[in-house]
């Protein structure tokens, strides 16, 4: 993770910024790339984002997508882009799914971790996360093919291969095999 502004930029100033290969979030401000994530990375977030689109327009609908910017925080202003993200219909604005960033917190935040990334960031960015109203943070630990589930009651679960992942209070029906992430 490398942070590339000296001044605080708005959601706006950053949202005007040049195209550029690397991955960009706004924190607290500041723009802060990362390097794109390998070919595991890629599968794990398509095999997650299926399920949970399938899922999710079969049952509750609501927004799945992956890599979409989301305010979490406001002066200095916070955008992360989780790399699947689902949102409840009823939080779907009435205009419909933005065209920039989403004005709100998801409800289900999913991040996979990168081998550059440190605890500290993924500690940081979780509590981000839940301190902007997100109810379930999913991380992604592919080395060691586990997830933790994270809520904003402190609580986190440690799901690996031979669990069912589930949340039925935030993800009515919705369940997959722990070791069908990581195939």
């Amino acid at each position: 993770m490398q942070t590339i502004t000296q001044a605080h930029l708005t959601a706006a100033e950053f949202r005007q910024l040049p195209e550029t290969e690397m991955r960009r979030e706004l924190v607290r401000g500041e723009v802060v790339e990362t390097m794109p994530p390998g070919g595991e990375h890629g599968a794990i977030v398509l095999t997650l984002g299926s399920y949970l689109r399938s899922w999710a327009k079969q049952g509750p609908g609501g927004y799945v997508g992956v890599e979409a910017g989301f305010m979490l925080m406001r002066d200095p202003d916070t955008v992360c882009g989780p790399d699947v993200a689902y949102v409840r219909a009823e939080r779907i604005p009435e205009t419909g799914v933005p065209v920039a960033f989403w004005e709100c917190a998801p409800d289900l935040a999913v991040e996979v971790v990168s081998p550059d990334a440190s605890a500290a960031d993924m500690r940081d960015k979780v509590r981000e996360y839940l301190a902007a109203g997100t109810l379930l943070v999913w991380v992604v630990y592919p080395r060691s093919r586990e997830i933790i589930a994270h809520t904003p009651d402190g609580m986190a679960r440690t799901y690996t291969d031979a669990d069912t992942l589930v949340h039925p209070d935030l993800l009515p029906g919705f369940a997959c095999r722990v070791a069908e992430i990581f195939e």
